[in-house]
C-alpha cells in the first residue's frame, strides 16, 4: 500500500481603516475569488502552503497528457514532454512541444520514445526505437538527433542505432534477442555538446571484446562514439555501479548563457532495475582524465559525508530509494538534485553533496537542511491532489521551477520553493 509522505487620533483611524478596506476590495485579498483566480492562472495557490519552507504548486498544471515519461525545458525555452500513450505499443509514443504558456505548439511521433534532452546548438535528442526490418516486427534502441523541432519543421540530422553506434560492436554480428533487449534509458549533454547515452542490456562480460551492455556511451558533437564508462561495475551493487540505469543527468543545463555554465564531465545516474537488490540506486559519478588510461569513471567521494549536524537524511543512505525513475541537477548556484521514485510516488530533493533538503532561509535559527521532499499516492494509490503523485517519471528544473511527470494522473506538475517567491 502506498502512503503519503505533504498612534493616531480615533477619527483618523476610522478613515484609514475605511480606505484600506476599499483598497482591499478593489485589488483583492487572500479570501476572495479575484486573487484565487489570479493564482490559478500561473502563480502560487495561497491555500496550499503546508510548511514554513516547502515546495508549493504553480498553476496551471498541464493536464490530459497521456502517460508522460519525461520532461525537459530546453535551451530554446520550450517545454518538451515525452508521452507513452498506449503502453501496449511503441508506435504511438510522441514528443509534445509546449511554449512557456503551456500551450501545445507541436507534436511528433517517435517510436518507443522515452527520454529527451537538448544541446546548446538546439539539437534535440530523443531516446527511442527504430525498426530494423521492413515489416516493422523487430525494433532496436536508437537516439534521434533532430533540429528545428520547436518551429514545427523538424529536420532529422542523425540517428544513433544500436548496435552500430557502439565502436566496440563494429565487427560483431546481430545477437538476436539479446540485442532486442537493449534499451537506451537516458540522454544528457555537456557544455560542449558532448552527448552521454545510458544503456542497459543482458550481456555484461567485463572481459569480452565488446563493452558490457550496462553503462554510458559517450559521443562527440558529430555523433562519433569516443568513449565508454570504463570503471563502472555493470554487474554488482556499489557506489560506482551501472546495473540497470534508468536515467542520467549532467551538470550543464539551460538557460543558454555565455558564461557560468558548468564545464564538469561528471554526471548522475539512477538505477531502477528491480531484478537485483541494489543498496545504492542514485549515484554521482566522477570523470577523471588519466594521461595514460584516458577518461576513467568512478565513485564521487563527496557524497560519502554523512554529517548529522547538517542534515537528517542523505542521498547515499542504504536502500534510500525503491525504483528511481529520473534525476535532474539544477544548473544554478544551489545545484539542487531532484529525484523521482515511482514506487514511493515521491519527489526527493538533495543538495549538491547529497544532504536531503534545501538551505534554510537567511537569518533562520535552523542550521540543518530543511527536508522538502514530498509525494505519496494516498491510501488507495490513486490520489490526485497537488502534492500527490502516481508513478512519477520525468523531472526537470528551469528558472526556480520544478516540472514533474505525474504519469498515473496524466499531467505535468509544476512547483516552486516558497522562499523563492519573496
Amino acid at each position: 500500500m502506498k502512503t503519503n509522505y505533504n498612534n493616531l487620533p480615533f477619527a483618523w483611524l476610522i478613515i484609514l481603516f475605511s480606505t484600506l478596506s476599499v483598497s482591499c476590495n478593489l485589488i483583492g485579498n487572500k479570501k476572495n475569488k479575484t486573487v484565487d483566480d489570479v493564482f490559478r492562472q500561473g502563480n502560487i495557490d495561497p491555500n496550499l502552503v503546508p510548511n514554513n519552507v516547502s515546495y508549493v504548486p504553480v498553476y496551471p498544471f498541464i493536464n490530459n497528457v497521456k502517460k508522460p515519461l519525461d520532461v525537459y525545458l530546453g535551451y530554446d525555452e520550450m517545454l518538451y514532454v515525452v508521452v507513452e500513450n498506449d503502453e501496449q505499443t511503441i508506435a504511438d509514443n510522441e514528443l509534445l512541444v509546449y511554449d512557456q504558456r503551456s500551450v501545445l505548439s507541436y507534436r511528433i511521433n517517435i517510436p518507443g520514445a522515452t527520454d529527451v534532452t537538448q544541446d546548446r546548438s538546439l539539437h534535440t535528442f530523443i531516446a527511442g526505437r527504430y525498426y530494423a526490418d521492413v515489416n516493422k516486427t523487430v525494433h532496436l534502441a536508437a537516439v534521434y538527433k533532430i533540429a528545428n523541432i520547436a518551429t514545427g519543421m523538424p529536420v532529422f540530422m542523425d540517428t544513433l542505432k544500436h548496435f552500430e553506434c557502439d565502436e566496440s560492436r563494429r565487427n560483431t554480428s546481430f545477437r538476436g534477442a539479446d540485442d532486442i533487449a537493449i534499451q537506451f534509458t537516458g540522454v544528457g549533454c555537456l557544455y560542449d555538446n558532448t552527448l552521454y547515452v545510458a544503456r542497459t542490456g543482458p550481456r555484461n562480460d567485463v572481459n569480452g571484446i565488446a563493452r558490457p551492455d550496462n553503462g554510458i556511451l559517450v559521443y562527440d558533437p558529430n555523433g562519433v562514439n569516443i568513449n565508454y564508462s570504463s570503471g563502472l561495475n555493470p554487474n554488482e551493487s556499489s557506489i560506482k555501479s551501472s546495473v540497470g540505469i534508468s536515467s542520467l543527468a549532467t551538470m550543464a543545463g539551460p538557460p543558454q548563457r555565455l558564461s557560468g555554465i558548468s564545464t564538469s564531465p561528471n554526471f548522475f545516474i539512477t538505477l531502477g532495475d528491480k531484478s537485483k537488490n541494489l543498496e545504492y540506486r542514485v549515484l554521482g559519478i566522477q570523470a577523471v582524465d588519466d594521461p595514460n588510461a584516458g577518461m576513467i569513471y568512478s565513485e564521487n567521494p563527496a557524497f560519502l559525508n554523512f554529517d548529522a549536524t547538517k542534515a537528517d537524511h542523505f542521498m547515499y543512505e542504504s536502500f534510500r530509494f525503491k525504483k528511481p525513475e529520473d534525476i535532474y541537477v539544477a544548473p544554478d548556484v544551489n545545484a539542487y538534485i531532484f529525484v523521482t521514485d515511482s514506487e514511493t510516488d515521491s519527489l526527493y530533493i538533495f543538495t549538491n553533496v547529497g544532504y536531503e533538503g534545501v538551505n534554510p532561509p537567511a537569518n533562520s535559527k535552523i542550521k540543518k537542511q530543511i527536508n522538502v521532499s514530498f509525494g505519496g499516492s494516498g491510501s488507495d494509490g490513486k490520489a490526485s491532489g497537488p502534492f500527490n503523485f502516481v508513478d512519477p517519471t520525468g523531472v526537470c528544473y528551469f528558472n526556480r521551477t520544478v516540472y514533474v511527470c505525474d504519469k498515473g494522473n496524466n499531467r505535468i506538475c509544476r512547483y516552486r520553493l516558497n522562499t523563492d517567491l519573496q
